[in-house]
């Protein structure tokens, strides 16, 4: 395995710039995630350091070799593919193999790479079957089988999982991270699912735009995001964005003061006696029923919070508020019996909850 450093990469598709002086470095043996809506860049970055884009300005190392000028077959690479791209005539053992066999490796070190793989993927039982006789899982194993197989210091994965149904992204979500932790090989993962960002990296790159928004481990980014656009992409369902205004020591939403207790450093801003108009972000997951909240100086409550929409999920229920003008949503646990048409009383920590600033959309107290 090799680390992989991204410097100064930009890209220019004709007179159009689509990535935006992209730095990064990955830690040998690291899962990198690179995570972000259509467009953003992140499978261009991808594929730039695969070598299957040219690179015009920048630099990508994969270990201690500058590769820009390098192909793709001599990057010591392996890419798994959102199409699987299998070879249909070709059973499961020979489209796992081929790479080996043409690169004229011994036969004993291919039939002992093929045991092993195909034991951790669970495919000893289908190597005499062609891919059109597996499922999707399945043939997404035999993709991951070839990669893994060749022994290489980097793996991609261009968006692997997005053919697959709900069901199969999940477990196939857990055989990732599983043959991960068994090899340890270098990984970068591209995706537009921040639930497969979250639950596969050990670092989440999250894009937009070209650019590079914030960069950190999943709970970093979800519980410090650096702007409106992380808090709101990272996480399911999205952080609440509330219009507030912040004073000195409180905190007026929709009419109701709320004490800051000391959370914010509000000496820093410019704050005039009308107020700073904020949006107050603030996950569904961290609202608590006033009933079960506890006691706490960070602890606020708001008041009176109607419930327009109430859906059950078992374990939580998902609700839908309405607080004046403003809606937003909360997920409560069993212990709260409510009905839609309600009003319910609800707490949040002030240590939870992030202020943006309106024009910039960045949050006021993470540098």
């Amino acid at each position: 395995m090799a680390k992989v450093v991204i410097k100064n990469l930009n890209k220019y598709f004709d007179k159009n710039q689509v990535l935006f002086n992209i730095n990064l470095e990955i830690k040998e043996g690291e899962f990198l995630v690179l995570v972000g809506p259509s467009g953003c860049g992140k499978s261009t970055t991808l594929r730039m350091v695969a070598g299957l884009e040219h690179i015009e300005d920048g630099e990508v190392h994969i270990g201690e070799r500058l590769v820009n000028q390098i192909e793709p077959q001599h990057r010591n690479i392996a890419m798994v593919f959102q199409n699987y791209a299998l070879y249909p005539h070709k059973n499961v053992e020979e489209n796992i193999v081929f790479g080996l066999k043409r690169a004229k490796v011994d036969k004993a070190v291919i039939e002992e790479r093929l045991q092993s793989v195909a034991e951790v993927l669970q495919l000893k039982a289908y190597l005499d079957r062609k891919p059109a006789q597996l499922s999707g899982g399945q043939r997404q194993r035999v993709a991951m089988g070839r990669a893994i197989v060749r022994d290489a210091d980097v793996f991609l994965f261009d968006e692997p999982l997005s053919n697959l149904d709900a069901k199969l992204r999940n477990q196939m979500r857990s055989e990732i991270r599983r043959i991960h932790k068994t090899y340890k090989t270098t990984s970068i993962y591209v995706t537009h699912d921040q639930v497969e960002a979250m639950t596969l990296g050990d670092r989440v790159v999250v894009m937009k735009d070209g650019y590079i928004e914030q960069c950190g481990t999943p709970m970093e980014i979800y519980l410090n995001p650096v702007n409106m656009f992380v808090a709101s992409f990272i996480g399911a369902p999205s952080m609440n964005m509330m219009d507030a205004t912040l004073y000195k020591d409180h905190l007026e939403l929709e009419g109701q003061n709320l004490p800051l207790s000391g959370t914010f450093d509000t000496e820093k801003l410019t704050i005039d006696d009308s107020g700073k108009k904020v949006k107050l972000g603030i996950r569904p997951d961290f609202l608590l029923d006033e009933k079960f909240a506890g006691d706490s100086e960070s602890l606020v409550k708001i008041e009176k919070c109607k419930i327009e929409l109430m859906e059950p999920l078992g374990f939580d229920k998902e609700l839908n508020l309405q607080l004046g003008s403003q809606t937003f949503k909360a997920r409560l646990d069993l212990r709260t019996i409510c009905n839609e048409g309600d009003e319910i009383n609800l707490c949040f920590d002030t240590k939870r909850v992030h202020l943006f600033d309106i024009e910039s959309e960045k949050n006021l107290f993470i540098e």
